[in-house]
């Protein structure tokens, strides 16, 4: 198992390139079981969460074809429905994705529960309950979800008693073979559910209102050859502002987009964290003191809880104290206990951590335990004075392309190893 070796204190200075955004991908690849048709996704994140997600659709008989680590052909002509156990979906959650194309699709689908981090519950109900409201009967039996609708799919009202992107990206695949119009309402509108909709509208679906809280479908869709480009992750484009911001560095984010980057832009410049745009991306830099600011992670377009670790480290040598409330994801203050081994103060209230800032934090041996608090861990690591060793970075490789030789492009001091 690998573990990272960081030697803190050294500014980040130089260009990343933000690649494809993970949480994008994920679905569209899901979307590639709709269509009898080819579809072509260009700017996809080499990372493990994206090979198992293509593993996935390949076990229902897509066959992909590959043009380097960023572009894959999906064709599905020859796709059936075949049961999804748990050796192939237990890396990840969104293997869940695929349950709404194969009941719209083929009428019937046996998806085993997902895994993935150990960060909440993240129930599978919602994607139930938008299947149920389409027309088909969805239930879990021993581990494994179970739906059919044998007349086909309905279009309908669905309601969504959360902003849930999950949900919203189930409701939008499966709604595309609905007979007659959906209307999703409460919707997601991050933009990952904006990217899904320009991906399904080019393989031929018609859809309005993406990136609103009501999104309209018309189906059943006539399907065509489609080529998708991803849009840039802005999980990663925040995370390495925060590294720019927490060494005291400047880096140049190329592809980056501000757009998608509204809340933590906004809340880093409060904390004294320059970001501007430039023709290639964003630019993010720090000269002074980083000031401590209060956080609550929100639905898009508030502060995204998957940048809530990365904060708390900035926030842990930040002047003052911060507060620092989760809404989203119930145990998703797991990595407070190992940024404390590095000399954080930090006190947990219930869903609230209280942040009080040191001048610096010290290096310590830490382990990671989910994709974001694995990366909150080398942003410490980064600042913090001494070696730090960051073990069970595998899950880094879920989410983040090349993230140590990005950062030792860039002045960083890291070494990957193995056990």
């Amino acid at each position: 198992m690998d573990r990272l070796l960081i030697d803190g204190g050294r500014r980040l200075e130089g260009t990343v390139a933000i690649a494809g955004a993970k949480n994008a991908a994920l679905p569209q690849i899901a979307a590639s079981l709709l269509s009898p048709e080819p579809l072509t996704l260009t700017n996809l994140p080499a990372v493990a969460d994206v090979t198992n997600m293509l593993s996935v659709v390949g076990r229902h008989g897509v066959k992909i074809a590959a043009k380097g680590a960023h572009e894959a052909t999906l064709d599905a002509a020859a796709a059936e429905h075949v049961e999804a156990p748990y050796d192939v979906v237990r890396k990840m959650r969104a293997t869940v994705l695929v349950l709404g194309p194969l009941v719209a699709r083929f009428g019937k689908a046996h998806v085993s529960l997902p895994g993935g981090c150990a960060i909440g519950a993240r129930p599978i109900d919602l994607h139930l309950k938008v299947l149920a409201q389409l027309g088909a009967q969805a239930d879990v039996d021993g581990g494994m979800i179970v739906a059919s609708a044998p007349s086909g799919l309905m279009g309908g009202r669905v309601l969504l008693p959360s902003p849930s992107v999950g949900a919203t990206e189930t409701a939008m695949m499966a709604a595309t073979y609905a007979k007659g119009e959906t209307e999703i309402v409460n919707a997601a509108c991050e933009p990952e559910v904006v990217d899904l909709a320009a991906c399904l509208t080019a393989m031929g679906a018609r859809i309005d209102g993406a990136g609103t809280h009501r999104i309209s479908i018309l189906g059943p869709t006539t399907w065509r050859p489609a080529r998708h480009h991803t849009i840039p992750d802005r999980i990663e484009a925040g995370t390495y502002a925060i590294a720019a911001a927490i060494t005291g560095g400047h880096l140049e984010l190329t592809g980056a987009r501000l757009e998608h980057l509204g809340a933590p832009a906004q809340i880093l410049e409060t904390a004294g964290v320059r970001i501007f745009p430039t023709d290639r991306g964003l630019m993010v830099a720090r000269e002074g003191k980083i000031s401590a600011i209060d956080v609550t992670t929100e639905s898009y377009p508030g502060f995204p809880t998957d940048l809530q670790a990365q904060f708390m480290a900035l926030m842990a040598i930040a002047d003052g104290t911060s507060t620092i409330r989760e809404t989203i994801f119930e145990n998703r203050f797991m990595h407070v206990p190992e940024l404390s081994r590095m000399g954080a103060d930090i006190t947990l209230r219930g869903s609230t951590a209280v942040v009080r800032g040191r001048p610096k934090l010290i290096g310590a041996p830490v382990m990671a335990t989910d994709l974001r608090a694995s990366v909150s861990l080398v942003l410490a690591g980064l600042a913090a004075e001494g070696r730090t060793t960051v073990n069970r970075v595998y899950h880094l490789d879920r989410g983040y392309e090349d993230l140590a030789r990005k950062l030792v492009r860039c002045g960083a001091a890291i070494e990957r190893v193995r056990d």
